[in-house]
């Protein structure tokens, strides 16, 4: 796909702040006679855990990789009213490591990899698949269950489950949703983790009020790339009949369906909305130069390209809003959603302008916002953070509204990569935050050296970087979804 392609081009500038290493490098195995009884007979373990089983397991050079179910209470409230299937994933190194506890807020991908902080730490990692993305879904489906309290409360059991194999220090992070999932965890579970790395994490505090995105979207860049942009997006809607033409055909194609959005019009729209946000996301200010320079006397053809790369047509569709009904879902009931203007285009070329996530799920399923929710979060984290490090991306819309300490936060920090967007990272820090990051996750872990300890400079990952297994995953989702 052209969009995961123009992604995987920005995650190579960030991959090589990561590190200078040349050829990939995997973690050594554990030298014969060296690893624990415990540990040469792991899955072993893992399988005694009642509720567990296997699915799979995949070889990784110094690593045991394990694709595992976990039995979980549809509702922790009332656990005796059925219970389904939650995939996991383990990474293992040696309990004798600490363990980074990672989930993406979506699927879990069943392909062996290693997120910043368990390079960092060179740990083992556990990954959470979250509750309601298929296969980890109750049958039947009772939505009510699906909120970030029982989401936690998952993490909380599997942590539970595998503390008695991995008895060292225990990290939590995530990216995006993920990073709002570990945010998440940490405020109804704060004695679980030693230790919170959310990575570019939204905090969408009161969901009617959002002119920081509009603020935001007024300085981002240069003028010339905002102006380029802009254009584009609105030749898409001067030209809206000729490219909905090509977008039927382009529909028909490929099977795709407007059920749930309710018109092609709406999803061509919704497409067109996302160009500007979704460049800003998933590229760099350097990615400008392959936009078109003359809007008004491009093609056709140069006009859907471009938007079909950033955006991509597919996303409002049926079929490419099924996988992500649970985040929608979410985003109506309790994490809200962002709502921008666009004041460079005229009013009678937008009919329906950003529209809310009830859209974008099958109205068979009831959605109530609570409002409640994100505020409650926000409170916990400004007077009661402890070990938690935010980290953004300068040009990513969704830091304009970021996670903030407050007076009763205690060794807690948030800081932004200059330049770079919501593949953020610790590595693309300016040097001292790098180094003070790297040295509270290091020692939050349990595992700072002397020297680290004395000079946070002195910090670096513990594990020599390996081109497989540290690469951030390439498919790209819908762009208005964390």
């Amino acid at each position: 796909m052209r969009k995961a392609l123009r992604w995987l081009l920005a995650l190579a500038v960030l991959i090589g702040t990561l590190s200078t290493a040349g050829a990939a490098t995997a973690a050594q195995p554990e030298a014969t006679g060296s690893a624990s009884a415990a540990d040469t007979d792991i899955k072993d373990r893992l399988l005694a855990i009642p509720g567990m089983s296997l699915i799979q397991e995949k070889p990784y050079t110094g690593y045991r990789f394990f694709v595992l179910n976990y039995t979980q209470p549809i509702d922790h409230r009332h656990p005796s009213k059925g219970t389904f299937q939650q995939r996991i994933t383990v990474l293992h190194k040696d309990t004798s490591r600490p363990t980074v506890f990672y989930t993406g807020g979506y699927n879990v991908s069943t392909t062996p990899s290693r997120r910043e902080p368990t390079q960092i730490v060179d740990g083992n990692q556990v990954s959470m698949e979250y509750r309601f993305f298929n296969p980890s879904r109750p049958d039947p489906a009772d939505w009510s269950k699906l909120d970030i309290w029982q989401a936690a409360s998952d993490q909380h059991r599997i942590f539970k489950a595998l503390k008695a194999v991995y008895g060292q220090k225990w990290l939590s992070t995530g990216g995006s949703k993920g990073g709002m999932t570990a945010t998440y965890y940490e405020r109804f579970y704060p004695r679980d983790m030693d230790g919170v790395v959310a990575y570019v994490a939204p905090n969408d505090v009161v969901n009617d009020e959002d002119s920081a995105y509009d603020r935001f979207f007024a300085k981002v860049g240069t003028k010339e790339c905002r102006d380029k942009l802009n254009a584009v997006q609105r030749e898409a809607l001067v030209r809206r009949e000729p490219l909905e033409k090509k977008y039927a055909a382009y529909a028909a194609d490929n099977g795709y369906t407007f059920t749930t959005i309710g018109s092609l019009d709406k999803a061509y729209e919704a497409v067109v909305l996302d160009y500007v946000w979704g460049f800003w996301q998933y590229s760099l200010l350097s990615d400008c130069d392959s936009i078109p320079a003359d809007a008004a006397h491009a093609t056709d053809d140069a006009i859907w390209d471009s938007v079909d790369t950033i955006s991509g047509f597919s996303a409002y569709a049926d079929q490419g809003l099924e996988t992500y009904t649970p985040y929608y879902y979410q985003a109506g009931t309790q994490l809200g959603a962002p709502t921008i203007h666009f004041p460079y285009i005229e009013k009678k070329l937008v009919r329906y302008g950003y529209q809310p996530p009830r859209n974008f799920v099958p109205r068979s399923i009831p959605m109530k916002f609570q409002p409640g929710a994100m505020r409650d979060v926000d409170g916990w984290v400004r007077h009661h953070a402890r070990h938690m490090l935010f980290v953004y991306g300068q040009n990513d819309p969704w830091g304009a509204e970021r996670f903030r300490l407050g007076a009763g936060a205690r060794d807690s920090y948030v800081f932004a990569a200059p330049g770079l967007n919501h593949g953020a990272n610790v590595a693309g820090l300016v040097a001292d935050e790098k180094a003070l990051a790297t040295a509270r996750i290091l020692e939050w872990a349990g595992v700072a050296s002397t020297a680290v300890q004395a000079d946070p400079s002195a910090a670096k990952p513990l594990a020599k970087y390996d081109a497989k297994l540290d690469r951030r995953d390439v498919d790209r989702e819908p762009t208005l979804r964390p």
